[in-house]
Parts: C-alpha cells; sequence; structure tokens
C-alpha cells in the first residue's frame, strides 16, 4: 500500500508531515510517498538520520498551495503544487490514499476535481471526530458544505454510519439528526423532510436513527454519527474545541491561586492529564472526506509528526476498509428519486 503525504502543507510544515511519515512507514510497514520540494525533503531526512528508513520514497513538488489561494482555482494555478501532484498520484493509482494539512477547501476541491466523489454521491463531507462522554462522536458534516439539501443530510448520514460501523468497529452505529429541538416537529422544513427519511431507514432497518439530537446532546454522546449542514457543524466543532480550552484554562487558574491549590493539583494530575488527552487531536490524525472514490485524509492544519503517523493509520485502515465499495453497492438507499 502507498500513502502519498503532501509535506509542504500546514503550519509545520515541512518538518512534522516528513517525521510523522517516517514514523508511520515504522509503525505500520507500509510504502509512504512524501510529496514536495526535493531539496527540503533530503536535507530534513538526513538532518533526521532518516535517509535510508525502508519505505520512504521522495517525490518532487516544486510549488506549494498557500491558505491564502483561491480553494476553487488553486490547483489548477499550481498544477506542480505538492497537494496537486499528491492527488493525481491517487487518481492515477500511484497511491492509495492522501494525506494532507493544507487548506481544507483546496484539498476537497481537488480531491473532488481529481479523485471524483463515489458515484450517485451529490457532495463530500468532513466528518472529525469529537470526545464525548463515553467515548467519540463523527459530526458530519463540518464545513465542506454550508449549504445542504435534505438528500446531502441523508447521505452524510449514510456515510457516517458505513466509517463509524467499517472503520471505527461500532456496531449499529446510533445516527442522530443535529436540529433546535428532540421532537419531530422541530426544525425548518429540511431537518422535517430528512428526519422523516431517516425515520423510514431506521424502520427499514438500514440505519439505527435515534432521533433529533441537540447542540448538548452531541457531547453528552447521545448518538455516534451527527448529522447537520457544513454551517452548523463548524460553529458547534469550532465552539466545543473553544469551551473545551476556555474550561481548560479556567481550571489551571484556579489550581493556580496558592501553595494549598497547587499541592491538590499534584493530586488531580493524572485525572486532569486524562481530561486534556480527551481534546488532544494529535492522537486522532485527522479528518477523512467521505464521499471521495478514494480515501483523502484531511490532518489540522497544526499537526505535530504524530498527528500525521495517526493521520497515515487513518488512511491505511480507510482503504483496507471496503467502504468505497460498500457505499457504492448501497447508493440506491442513498438517494432520492427527482
Amino acid at each position: 500500500m502507498k500513502i502519498a503525504i503532501d509535506v509542504m502543507g500546514g503550519d509545520n510544515a515541512p518538518l512534522a508531515p516528513i517525521c510523522g511519515g517516517v514514523m508511520a512507514a515504522k509503525a505500520y510497514g507500509e510504502e509512504i510517498l512524501l510529496v514536495g520540494q526535493q531539496d527540503a525533503i533530503h536535507r530534513i531526512l538526513k538532518e533526521q538520520g532518516a535517509e535510508g528508513v525502508n519505505g520512504i520514497t521522495v517525490i518532487h513538488a516544486p510549488d506549494v498551495v498557500d491558505m491564502h489561494d483561491d480553494p476553487a482555482t488553486v490547483l489548477r494555478q499550481k498544477p506542480e503544487s505538492s497537494m496537486a501532484v499528491a492527488l493525481k498520484l491517487v487518481k492515477d493509482g500511484k497511491a492509495d490514499a492522501i494525506v494532507s494539512a493544507g487548506s481544507t477547501g483546496a484539498l476537497l476541491s481537488g480531491a473532488t476535481l481529481l479523485c471524483k466523489r463515489i458515484k450517485g454521491i451529490r457532495r463530500a463531507a468532513l466528518a472529525p471526530l469529537m470526545p464525548c462522554a463515553g467515548g467519540q462522536v463523527m459530526l458530519v458534516d463540518a464545513g465542506a458544505n454550508t449549504e445542504c439539501t435534505t438528500e446531502y443530510l441523508l447521505q452524510f448520514a449514510f456515510l457516517g454510519s458505513l466509517y463509524a460501523e467499517k472503520i471505527l468497529g461500532i456496531q449499529s452505529p446510533r445516527i442522530g439528526l443535529v436540529n433546535n429541538g428532540s421532537e419531530d416537529s422541530k426544525g425548518d422544513t429540511m431537518r422535517k423532510e430528512t428526519y422523516a427519511l431517516l425515520k423510514e431507514a431506521h424502520e427499514a432497518g438500514r440505519l439505527n436513527f435515534v432521533g433529533n439530537v441537540e447542540g448538548t446532546d452531541v457531547p453528552a454522546g447521545k448518538c455516534d454519527v451527527a448529522v447537520c449542514d457544513g454551517f452548523a457543524g463548524n460553529v458547534m466543532l469550532k465552539t466545543i474545541e473553544g469551551v473545551a480550552k476556555f474550561m481548560a484554562g479556567e481550571i489551571k487558574k484556579v489550581f493556580m491561586r496558592n501553595a494549598a491549590t497547587k499541592l491538590a493539583y499534584q493530586a488531580c494530575k493524572k485525572g486532569m492529564d486524562e481530561f486534556r488527552e480527551l481534546f488532544n487531536q494529535d492522537a486522532i490524525g485527522g479528518a477523512p472526506f467521505l464521499g471521495i472514490a478514494h480515501p483523502v485524509i484531511k490532518a489540522h492544519g497544526s499537526s505535530s509528526d504524530v498527528a500525521f503517523m495517526n493521520a497515515v493509520r487513518q488512511a491505511i485502515a480507510y482503504t483496507k476498509s471496503g467502504m468505497i465499495e460498500t457505499v457504492s453497492q448501497n447508493i440506491d438507499h442513498m438517494t432520492i428519486s427527482h
């Protein structure tokens, strides 16, 4: 298996993606294609003592996608960028999956243009994992599609359910529709129509739909997959991340007030470390673009080497899962006749 890493994308590029790729090659035994400016890659490999590591291949791409570039046109304007070259490797069958911490919009646009969507899928969805009571919850969509239709949300539910089952190992994952109330009468027309379709799929035994979930229900662990449009999903994701950082800071202030509270912190240190680990994005790796016909993993912009290693692990699991084939086989249940 070959996993392409866009080593020029992200805040810590190219060091973090290169080191993460080397760690992944050692840990997983698959071939890692480091795509980017070859002089910089070879220099870092030499500095890290990793020139002779098995499973590392360097592929030159002289250009870089900047975060300020127009996502819709950048890959056409910069066809020799590391992101474009890595995506072309996947498109041409020379790589099985791609990992990138570059521009989300550019990666989505490029993946859709080059790798294509699974036939019948209307839009790809960004699906990150968030901590919740009892484990993790997948949010679909978290920002790829700010304007959605009923059919998009129906497809997001199926895509999230299949990913949770095949890759996260959750039997009969619980699907919740994010809404402004738990009653089936809540929400706008799109949410009400989606509720009816998800209920129908549940009654047919195709989805384990648990109904509407409010914003408070998602971190409470009342569903395994939270389905929403990309606008609401992105706001929810950023809000939860922001509240977590705020709470962690406030708790730290409480413990740092005086000598007695500092001693109390030492007694609670293990628990506090476990709390912080709940929000450690590096341990997750990245978020998949569900609905693309090849595995595309979007790593966080600030990803460390450990995050890149884990994003490669995600890409390997996705490639081996057979999920894309399963989506194709079930596409009839995921479309609405017009």
